[in-house]
């Protein structure tokens, strides 16, 4: 299978929440492929730590690795990183809009933590795509845009509904971009939504020193994202070690039903259709 033409070597990737996690995945197995990095994080230091990593693995390729600390719930921050990826690369040919934080809150309470989350997981990847994609269309070559989102933000399980919020967000903005890419007469921009099953990282790892045994490694998520985006996929929907596809699938059609059946909100969690879920998922 021919990989995603902006996976080549020496083109361009910009990813936020690069210094950690999937972002750190991606970075490293970009980085193998032959990609020039742009890599943007809150804190320097942990920038610098991330290039170390990746140096590690591909020896040499620190020069070809810029670091822009930045804060995606910030408009300004968003231009200065597309700024300083254009001035030392003069493209970009992949833009990876995955800085993300958790937890926010429920309906009615934690009303501070709602709005870091929406400005963060929802506003960043707005910011990055505001900022991007116009430059992005005027170079007139392959490129991707990945937004990283979550099954939380499409089935929307009771607990953090902010980040649920957040991610669902995502996805509309997402499908909204694809089709307006694939709408501008000769551009060869394609649109993905990277959707992680569980997978262990900083930010969900808790106190957690040892990785779950149904959770995914990053790298896993990254493996799945290559393949998806070299085959055509809009939807890049992970499972993990736990939850097949089958199951994701089934779970998503019964949200959907919910509307379409006049079931009660997230019926999936309501007493009275456990046993009926249960039954439509064995099925």
């Amino acid at each position: 299978m021919a990989l995603h033409p902006a996976l080549t070597a020496g083109r361009v990737a910009v990813i936020t929440g690069a210094a950690s996690g999937i972002g750190l995945a991606a970075a490293k197995q970009f980085a193998h492929m032959g990609l020039r990095l742009c890599l943007a994080d809150l804190h320097a230091d942990a920038l610098h730590a991330a290039v170390a990593e990746v140096e590690a693995g591909t020896p040499g390729h620190a020069a070809h690795i810029l670091t822009v600390p930045t804060d995606v719930s910030r408009l300004d921050h968003v231009e200065a990183l597309q700024h300083a990826a254009y001035e030392r690369f003069g493209e970009v040919a992949v833009l990876m809009n995955n800085a993300g934080t958790a937890p926010g809150g429920g309906p009615y309470d934690h009303i501070d933590r709602w709005r870091r989350v929406l400005e963060v997981n929802l506003w960043g990847v707005i910011n990055g795509v505001q900022s991007f994609v116009p430059a992005m269309l005027a170079q007139g070559t392959a490129c991707a845009v990945i937004n990283t989102g979550s099954k939380q933000g499409i089935t929307c399980p009771p607990g953090d509904t902010a980040y649920n919020v957040s991610k669902a967000g995502v996805k509309v903005l997402t499908e909204a971009l694809a089709h307006g890419l694939r709408n501008e007469s000769g551009q060869k921009i394609t649109a993905h939504l990277l959707i992680p099953g569980s997978t262990f990282t900083a930010m969900t790892r808790r106190d957690r020193t040892e990785k779950p045994p149904g959770a995914w490694w990053p790298e896993q998520v990254i493996e799945m994202l290559i393949a998806g985006m070299s085959q055509g996929d809009f939807y890049i929907l992970c499972p993990d070690n736990e939850v097949t596809r089958d199951v994701d699938n089934r779970r998503i059609l019964w949200a959907a039903q919910d509307i379409t059946q006049n079931r009660p909100a997230l019926s999936r969690w309501h007493p009275d259709h456990k046993d009926a879920f249960a039954q439509f998922l064995r099925t």
